[in-house]
This record gives structure tokens, C-alpha cells and sequence, in this order.
């Protein structure tokens, strides 16, 4: 079969809404190290490859609201679609004091062929789905519910976003009424990276839009996906006449 960087479900859906899943996927392109960082398959299925149950959770929110997503197809341990060109985590070496053997030694020539294969096409998909003038962005990720040696994180639900941005803060208040969620607000990441999707994408064109980190041990079966997803697909319709863009 030939390879993508990118999946694309419900292309020609009408909403306006468009769901995007930078971190789908823990797949390693033939093209690198023939498929294989040199990590142990319990490594793979771990958060450092990928967001588990987010690319299920954007799946079933896309058919909730009737639009477009977009997915990468490889995992961030290949390049990180969710940094820009000149970050220095474009192509870690380390993460979460795990080393990535295919990535110690990996030259200039690697870093631009892994860029050119599956970076820019996977963010070329993302930019033509959101040239409609009135796209709302919404990016799902998940996270690990504590890293190693940290303590552990108590947020079901994490929103992110910059300074001043209309949306997300409607959105945290709809997620906040019913009572019954530990909502992070920018948290357990910043909620604004230079040359991230969501700054490329929407921050810079001025599109609204938000980051929603979901807890990824909520999201790990066919329940909490549907919970989640249900749930979000409720409050972000509300958050954005709220917000009134």
C-alpha cells in the first residue's frame, strides 16, 4: 500500500468546525530506519510516540459536528507536527527519559527528508481544509496522567490557548458549569507555542480556535471515547455562540 502522512475523514463535510489530531499516530514511515526507531513495541504504544485515544475521540467528534478531520499519519517520534521547522524538539532524541536510538545520530538530510515527507504534506491537508473563511480550529490531543517522577496530574480536561483568544475561554466556562470536571486552563502544557499547528494555522490567520488535552487513560476504551467526544461535541457548540465569532 502506498503511504500518506495524513488521513483526512469526511473532507467534503459542510460544518465549520475542523478537528485536527497532530499526535493520531505511532506509525514509523518504511522511509525511517525501515519502519523502526530501535524502540521496544511497549515504548511505542506509550504517550512519547503518540496521544492514545485521541485520534478515536476526533474521529466520533467529527461525525458529532459534521466536519472535516484531519489526522497525521506517523508518530511525533518521527518529526512533531505540532512544532514549527526551527524548534529544537522538532526531532528529540530524549523524551521522557526514554532514548530514541533512530533519532542520536540523525543529520540534517535526515531531519529535511522527514520534514519533506511527512511534516509539510500532513500540514499542507491541514491549511487546505481550513481555507474556508469561517473555519473554528479545533486540535484534540492527550496526556499521560503523570510522567516519571513527577507527580500526578489531576485535570480530566485540559484547554489551551494564547493570550487574548475569544474562544477557549467560552469553551472552559461551558465545561465548567456542569460542576463535575477538573478543567485545566492552559494546562499541563502552555497554551501558546511559536510555530505550533494551532499558531500556524489559526493563531496568525486570526481563525478561533482551541487546544483540548484530554486525560488519555479517560479516552482508553470504545466509553470514554464516546463520553468525551459527546460531551465536547455538546459544550463547543455552546462555547462559540457564547463567544459570538
Amino acid at each position: 500500500m502506498t503511504y500518506s502522512p495524513f488521513i483526512i475523514q469526511g473532507g467534503d463535510r459542510p460544518g465549520r468546525w475542523l478537528i485536527t489530531c497532530d499526535h493520531a499516530s505511532n506509525v514509523v514511515p518504511p522511509f525511517v530506519g525501515g519502519g523502526d526507531l530501535g524502540l521496544p513495541e511497549t515504548d511505542m504504544r506509550r504517550h512519547i510516540a503518540y496521544d492514545p485515544g485521541a485520534l478515536a475521540v476526533s474521529t466520533l467528534l467529527g461525525e458529532y459536528l459534521d466536519a472535516p478531520v484531519v489526522a497525521s499519519n506517523f508518530s511525533r517520534l518521527v518529526i512533531d507536527p505540532n512544532r514549527g521547522e526551527d524548534d529544537p524538539t522538532l526531532l528529540m532524541q530524549l523524551y521522557d527519559g526514554t532514548i530514541i536510538p533512530a533519532n542520536r545520530h540523525a543529520d540534517e538530510a535526515e531531519r529535511e527528508s522527514r520534514l519533506a515527507r511527512c511534516y509539510r504534506p500532513y500540514h499542507a491537508a491541514l491549511a487546505e481544509l481550513a481555507a474556508r473563511p469561517d473555519t473554528v480550529i479545533i486540535s484534540v490531543h492527550s496526556f499521560t496522567p503523570q510522567l516519571r517522577g513527577r507527580t500526578p496530574r489531576p485535570w480530566e480536561i485540559g484547554i489551551l490557548h494564547p493570550e487574548g483568544e475569544r474562544f477557549s475561554p467560552c469553551l472552559i466556562a461551558a465545561l465548567q458549569a456542569g460542576g463535575d470536571l477538573c478543567v485545566g486552563i492552559n494546562e499541563p502544557y502552555t497554551g501558546y507555542l511559536p510555530g505550533d499547528a494551532i499558531d500556524t494555522h489559526a493563531t496568525k490567520m486570526g481563525r478561533p480556535n482551541t487546544l483540548i488535552e484530554l486525560r488519555n487513560d479517560l479516552i482508553a476504551d470504545d466509553a470514554g471515547q464516546q463520553f468525551w467526544a459527546a460531551r465536547l461535541a455538546d459544550s463547543l457548540p455552546q462555547a462559540l455562540i457564547a463567544s459570538g465569532l
